[in-house]
Parts: structure tokens; sequence; C-alpha cells
């Protein structure tokens, strides 16, 4: 990420700034499979926190008691979340069957820039 700063009228200077990728997903459970949903989010997550390249990684759950959770990571980079994402296809959904059978529909997904001082 760069950040453009005007020191003079017409002329930018590029000051590079360190950011991190930030992965964010909100996801809701079928009916009656919000526990299991959770307990294999919060196994996914401790893969995460595991791998090199990820900083953080935490689940939350709505606060009005649907089966509405929050998944987010901040990785190094783009490297590093694709090595994480890859570890969880390959040690994990391939011994559970992954949580798509759990969900009520798609995921919302979204990878964000996170800058280095916010984390």
């Amino acid at each position: 990420m760069a950040i453009l700063l005007n020191v003079n009228e017409g002329v930018n200077i590029m000051k590079s700034v360190k950011s991190y990728w930030m992965e964010t997903v909100v996801c809701s459970a079928k009916k009656g499979k919000d526990a299991r949903l959770m307990r294999m989010l919060e196994a996914r997550q401790e893969m995460r926190r595991r791998t090199e390249g990820c900083h953080k990684a935490w689940i939350s759950r709505s606060v009005d008691g649907q089966p509405i959770f929050l998944v987010q990571a901040v990785y190094d980079d783009e490297v590093a979340w694709r090595k994480c994402s890859q570890r969880i296809i390959d040690e994990l959904d391939h011994r559970d069957g992954g949580i798509d059978s759990l969900l009520s529909g798609p995921p919302l997904v979204g990878i964000f820039s996170l800058n280095e001082k916010d984390l």
C-alpha cells in the first residue's frame, strides 16, 4: 500500500506503509447446526493461529442469539493467506468434510487492507 504525500504543488512523493491482509467472513448456520458450525470454525481459527504468517484469528457469534458468525483473521500478505487456506483444505476439510453443508447459504467474504498501526 502506498500513500501520496503532496509536498510541493504538482509534486507527489510515494511513502510506503506496511499493510496486512484481513479476511472477513460472515456466515449463518442451518437450523440446529450452529453448535457444530461453531466448533468447526473454532478449529479452523486455531489452525490459522498456528500457521506462519497469520497474526491473529478470531470468531464471534451474533449477540442476539441468531446463528450468525463473524470470522476474521489477519495475515502478512496474500501468500500467507493462501498458505493458511490451503492447509485448512488439505488437513481439516479432508478430515471433516468442510463447513459448506452446515451453512444456510453462501457466506459473505471479503479481504481488506489493514495498516500496521491498527494491528
